[in-house]
């Protein structure tokens, strides 16, 4: 090999990044630098599809007109069956209640009485009691530890948060529903009187 050759090998090992640790040091901080910015990038387009996945979810709900939806909430299609037969059984005699404004062990316990309200009543069996106690349980509210169990609206802890300022007579009769909800007895109780909108 030529001197000249081995020169230009020498100055190439010279100016090689291994050799020189300021070179090396500069190397490892663009690496840190892309490496930090690719997780960033990760980390941004991970929240902006979970953000956009959510808002689909949420406007699957909101894009049901209010007007139409009638109960408090919307209800998915495999409670749809268990809601259609609580209102057949339970709306035919006064007007039905939406699951939430008594706790879940209210219901539980009507459901299993045949004693109703005065009147001997044939109880549910399957599969229709199942459906409408997934229905009633899964939109009642949770009753608290200290809590009695109510069978009447006005000792209904969420029907009195529901109507506050409101004057109840006393005791609240079915039928007064529709004083007030006009859509009550088609069992849409967001239907105002204009004197509640």
């Amino acid at each position: 090999m030529s001197i000249f050759v081995k020169r230009k090998i020498r100055d190439r090992e010279k100016r090689s990044p291994y050799n020189d640790p300021q070179a090396l040091q500069q190397s490892a901080e663009r690496q840190f630098k892309r490496q930090f910015f690719g997780l960033l990038l990760v980390i941004v387009t991970w929240s902006l599809a979970m953000g956009w996945l959510l808002a689909l979810a949420t406007n699957a709900q909101s894009a049901t007109p209010t007007a139409e939806i009638g109960t408090v909430d919307v209800v998915p299609a495999q409670y749809q069956l268990g809601q259609e037969l609580y209102l057949e059984n339970c709306s035919t005699c006064h007007i039905g209640l939406p699951p939430a404004v008594l706790p879940t062990q209210t219901w539980k316990n009507l459901l299993q009485d045949s004693q109703h309200y005065g009147a001997q009543l044939k109880l549910l069996v399957d599969p229709p009691r199942i459906l409408v106690w997934k229905y009633l349980s899964t939109f009642s509210r949770v009753q608290l530890d200290d809590e009695e169990t109510p069978y009447r609206l006005n000792d209904s802890r969420y029907f009195k948060a529901l109507h506050p300022g409101v004057k109840l007579p006393r005791p609240v009769q079915l039928g007064s529903c529709v004083s007030c909800h006009q859509g009550a007895s088609d069992y849409n109780f967001r239907r105002l009187t204009a004197e509640w909108k």
